[in-house]
């Protein structure tokens, strides 16, 4: 057709060019339209304010998506700023009626704050979450109801559950004998247990994540999350730094298995630890020169929450192995999301700001005690942890994963 217009004279075609560039027009203004429609329904929550709306259907996306009909759609992007206060006055009310007949679920709780302040919790009241506990304790409503016209409360659910569904459940722990209720304790039956006759195993129900570093070793931090590095390329940190001394037991914030473990020019020694629902991926890096894990760990290793798996140190920054080229010695932790495997490395990395769940978690640091004749360290009292699979091989004092699972590159 432009072919066609080209070849006729000025004075013929005039008429026919004008005709011709009106439908050219219409066309590219209905097509305008459609491409702003898409855009606007794929769009990144951290990016609402800059292009007016945000995604429909409870899922964010990121500068594009990739989505058809035939393939299931998840979620692009997260931006995690809960608070420490938030999410321990949601994980009180979570306990408190755990053997209530009405069980608030602390994740609901604070998805319905995200809805509520559309993930900003520099607005974040204490009031806001007491009225809708205190209202759903009571039966006046259900989590439905109360969030039935929040459009974007399915989005929250599924990533704050991303982050916080595995920390909060039932287990059981093993205790000092005279910390015991007396009903753990007829005839010696649970009085004891054979490698320790002085504690026993409790049931419980509670917080059986813990922070990152054993109890009793001081460490420093603040919320680095995004600043500036250089080494190598110029990029943002997407971990939280935890200023320590070298040596400091390092410990599994969840019950996971080792899908990482080894020497990476950026990280040092490091290990990478995938949560059982395959949602999280837990980084720890910079370990310590020369030793840097517990002898026993390697690539599937099953770890417990509040399991030794390391020691703080300052490798990195180097092509050649175990090389300390950094500055302070510290944790580097970090906490990938993964809705879908093509997540798991790339550019569609999804990291969070782990600053606040770190405090968060400071309230349950796991007792250590130094492993005489070694350079290891190891907890002094376990868990058994009912997410921990019933395919996982059992060797000595090591549990291998028998799933097949990819490799940190």
């Amino acid at each position: 057709m432009f072919s066609n217009l080209l070849k006729q004279p000025t004075r013929q075609r005039s008429r026919g060019q004008k005709n011709t560039r009106r439908c050219i027009l219409a066309e590219l203004s209905v097509l305008c339209l459609l491409c702003i429609s898409f855009f606007l329904s794929h769009t990144a929550p951290g990016q609402a304010a800059a292009v007016w709306a945000k995604a429909a259907a409870g899922h964010f996306f990121g500068k594009e998506s990739t989505a058809t009909p035939s393939q299931p759609d998840y979620i692009k992007w997260v931006d995690f700023d809960v608070t420490c206060q938030a999410m321990n006055q949601a994980f009180r009310y979570d306990v408190d009626t755990c053997q209530s007949e009405i069980h608030l679920n602390w994740v609901d709780l604070l998805a319905y704050l995200g809805a509520k302040y559309g993930g900003d919790f520099s607005l974040y009241k204490a009031s806001d979450l007491e009225q809708a506990a205190e209202a759903l304790r009571s039966g006046e409503t259900t989590v439905e109801d109360l969030t039935q016209n929040m459009k974007y409360y399915s989005y929250y659910r599924q990533a704050y559950g991303a982050v916080l569904d595995g920390l909060v459940g039932e287990y059981e722990a093993q205790i000092p004998k005279e910390q015991a209720p007396g009903v753990y304790l007829p005839s010696g039956v649970d009085g004891g247990t054979p490698e320790d006759p002085e504690t026993v195993w409790v049931k419980k129900y509670g917080l059986k994540a813990f922070s990152p570093i054993a109890k009793s070793f001081p460490y420093s931090d603040y919320d680095d999350f995004g600043t500036a590095r250089s080494y190598g390329f110029k990029r943002q940190h997407l971990g939280h730094d935890m200023m320590g001394q070298v040596g400091t037991p390092i410990i599994a914030v969840e019950s996971c298995y080792v899908e990482a473990i080894g020497w990476n020019q950026y990280g040092g020694w490091r290990l990478g630890l995938r949560s059982f629902d395959k949602k999280r991926y837990y980084y720890y890096a910079h370990l310590r020169q020369n030793y840097p894990y517990q002898s026993n760990l390697k690539e599937g290793s099953i770890v417990s929450a509040g399991d030794v798996i390391g020691y703080l140190g300052r490798t990195g920054y180097s092509a050649t192995e175990n090389t300390n080229n950094i500055d302070e010695p510290h944790l580097h932790f970090g906490l990938q999301l993964i809705f879908d495997e093509s997540q798991k490395e790339g550019n569609n990395e999804i990291w969070i700001d782990c600053f606040e769940l770190t405090r968060f978690l400071s309230m349950n640091r796991a007792e250590v005690k130094k492993v005489e004749g070694t350079k290891e360290w190891a907890r002094i009292y376990g868990i058994k942890d009912p997410v921990i699979p019933e395919n996982a091989e059992i060797t000595g004092q090591e549990q291998v994963f028998t799933e097949s699972h990819p490799a940190d590159g």
